[in-house]
């Protein structure tokens, strides 16, 4: 799977943990209330959390509140089907880090996603 892959909604709902873990970019799995359901290595990796941390955790509220805002959590709460990428900047647990989000949704999918790739300079 690539982060720009205009199939992956369906491929990460279908993905096993191993492949998850083994994408070159993190992959946030979300019920629909903000709750993690699913953390891969790469994110792990990057945000220094490990999943027992943030498995069952609000991720707005309680893993990454600098994502609760409405760039990132309204959104996902405000649009029931969303493919979008954005620009940000992580800041909290970590030093600033400019990264590319992709804010995926779906009301076939089980799970809403938030990906996760390092911008490149």
């Amino acid at each position: 799977m690539k982060f720009d892959d205009p199939e992956i909604l369906g491929n990460l709902e279908t993905a096993s943990g191993n492949e998850m873990d083994a994408l070159d970019f993190g992959v946030v799995g979300m019920q629909g209330n903000g709750t993690v359901t699913l953390y891969n290595a790469f994110e792990s990796n990057l945000s220094g959390l490990e999943p027992n941390r943030v498995l069952g955790r609000n991720y707005f509220e309680q893993v990454a509140p600098c994502t609760n805002n409405y760039m990132v959590a309204q959104r996902f709460l405000d649009e029931p089907e969303m493919d979008a990428t954005i620009l940000y900047v992580f800041s909290f647990f970590m030093k600033p880090t400019a990264v590319r989000l992709r804010l995926l949704r779906s009301a076939a999918a089980k799970s809403m996603y938030l990906l996760v790739e390092l911008s490149r300079p």
